[in-house]
């Protein structure tokens, strides 16, 4: 029943909770373990606003940006906004090529096919720019890496400004302009924005040249889409973003939002992080798996309501194919982990793993185990890999250690993907191995679950629920708030689900009653104790129009304590 390591955070101090004076003590005890050490920070926080949101010209290279931006506008040069295939790439191409259109500009998006061409720049598809007469070209999301592509640009003759937020290589590319929070000589004091933010802060300070700053609200929802895609942490100026980005989805959804909205079963007005998470992102996310990612910018710039209608079902159709793929991958990388046996980084190497599920794979691999995951498509002369990490092994340093046997590759500390000659492809695997064997010698391999507090269910009521819930949005390093309580007695318990993977559950703890819900913990049911010790999320249910809190369980042991009422 207990996979995961339990790991309650420290108390606040005394001292600190004392300054928090008129706040809850439950709600200063999470807000400490967000890191907010002084109360004075505590209003900041819950309220999220723009003073968040730093100057855009810190930004490296901005000043020569803009100036060159607004030179092709005044010209009227064409220009090439060149993205990626995922929803922070693609919703950074809209905002980028719609921003730069409502300007006068002329602007053409390119967006890279997943399975033929990869992930950044790459020489053909410059060469074709260029044969359509652009000569200024503006990466999002992607260009930090392609130092010998840039080459390639400038003896086209064409100019390069690279925007992006992966980590930076040793050697950059030569361009015209860099913009990245991460490049060692910024200034900008928020190094975690997603590709979608740094676009933003692009356009931002161009509109605030013009005097229009007014005209960003309208891609702020695109803004919160690709920071939650892209899991960059939910902190400082990302929470100011995806709150602004949140309520842009709610009061003013573009059409082929909308449509998904619809077609999903959700409801305008309670869309929120998670919605991003578990649906809006995936549908995103669909078209440039299978097929090509045009098909979601497309659906998040089209005009038409007949064409929103046409994209929305067939990324709805796409990611239904999309997780049967993966359902269909992942029963296949379990048996060849048990063939192989457990190492500690696993790495699957397979001609069948469909290229555009391996990312997902992985993810779903390395929660699954909790270990670095890399999930490989192999043909005779190359291999191209996704990759998922723990938080104990930064698996983008693992990649840069291993250089000389990779040919290209990019991304973040959990989350990376490289292309390579496939006749490497087992010195690589070693060598991974032996870094992660002796990295997480001393780790104890299991999902670590961080509790903010151990309370008791009469703590629990709608004001507590309500109260936590200004903490949102919810997402890395700003995780739900999750608690442990001891010695709560089972009531009832039945499966659910189509399979029985999942558990309702009715408890009691001192005369306090509760409705539970327990996600693929359904083998528990057989073996169910009289009394827990459960981890769990406080969620309101909303079914036929009625509310009520129930908790949503991650976690749970035989207790050794029994209530008695």
């Amino acid at each position: 029943m207990n996979h995961s390591r339990w790991n309650i955070l420290p108390p606040a101090p005394p001292e600190f909770l004392a300054q928090a004076a008129g706040k809850s003590a439950l709600l200063a005890q999470v807000l400490y373990n967000r890191g907010l050490r002084d109360p004075a920070q505590f209003e900041l926080f819950i309220n999220g606003d723009e003073r968040l949101s730093a100057d855009p010209m810190l930004l490296p290279d901005m000043e020569k940006t803009i100036s060159r931006l607004y030179r092709a506008l005044l010209s009227g040069e064409k220009i090439a906004v060149y993205g990626d295939f995922d929803v922070d790439g693609v919703t950074s191409t809209a905002l980028m090529v719609q921003g730069l259109t409502s300007l006068g500009g002329i602007v053409i998006p390119y967006i890279p096919h997943r399975i033929t061409e990869g992930h950044g720049l790459r020489e053909g598809a410059l060469d074709e720019l260029h044969q359509q007469g652009i000569n200024l070209i503006v990466t999002v999301d992607c260009g930090i890496t392609d130092v010998e592509e840039a080459r390639h640009a400038a003896k086209l003759g064409m100019t390069l400004i690279i925007t992006d937020h992966h980590v930076t290589p040793p050697v950059l590319p030569t361009a015209y302009a860099i913009v990245n929070p991460k490049l060692p000589r910024s200034k900008y004091p928020f190094i975690e924005l997603s590709g979608v933010g740094v676009a933003y802060k692009v356009m931002q300070a161009l509109m605030n040249s013009l005097g229009k700053e007014d005209q960003m609200e309208a891609h702020m929802d695109l803004v919160a889409l690709g920071t939650v895609a892209d899991m960059v942490p939910l902190v400082g100026e990302n929470r100011y973003l995806v709150k602004r980005g949140i309520r842009t989805l709610n009061q003013n959804s573009r059409l082929g939002i909308r449509e998904i909205i619809n077609k999903a079963g959700l409801s305008t007005g309670n869309l929120d992080a998670e919605s991003i998470t578990w649906c809006l992102s995936p549908w995103l996310n669909a078209s440039g798996r299978l097929e090509h990612a045009i098909a979601s910018y497309k659906l998040l710039t089209t005009q038409s309501g007949e064409e929103a209608r046409e994209l929305a079902t067939m990324l709805g159709q796409q990611n239904v194919e999309r997780q049967r793929l993966t359902s269909k991958a992942m029963t296949e990388a379990r048996a060849q982990i048990a063939i192989q046996g457990l190492t500690p980084l696993i790495m699957l190497v397979n001609r069948e793993f469909p290229l555009g599920i391996a990312g997902p794979v992985a993810g779903k691999l390395s929660e699954e185990y909790y270990r670095p995951v890399v999930i490989v498509n192999i043909d005779e002369k190359t291999a191209s890999g996704s990759s998922r990490s723990i938080p104990e092994f930064n698996i983008i340093e693992a990649f840069n250690q291993c250089s000389g046997l990779l040919g290209r590759f990019g991304g973040h500390a959990q989350a990376a993907g490289f292309t390579m000659p496939a006749k490497n492809i087992h010195l690589l695997k070693n060598a991974l191995i032996e870094l992660a064997a002796a990295q997480l010698k001393e780790v104890d391999l299991r999902p670590r679950l961080n509790i903010d507090a151990e309370v008791s269910l009469s703590q629990l009521v709608p004001e507590t629920y309500q109260m936590l819930q200004t903490l949102s949005p919810f997402g890395k390093a700003n995780p739900v708030p999750t608690f442990v309580s001891r010695g709560v007695r089972v009531t009832s318990c039945r499966t659910m689900g189509s399979e029985a993977q999942h558990l309702r559950l009715k408890l009691k703890q001192d005369g306090t009653p509760f409705d539970a819900v327990a996600f693929k913990l359904g083998e528990a049911a057989k073996d169910m104790a009289e009394s827990l010790d459960i981890v769990y999320n406080l969620e309101l249910d909303r079914w036929s129009g009625i509310e009520n809190l129930r908790l949503n369980i991650q976690s749970f042991n035989p207790s050794p304590f029994l209530d008695k009422q």
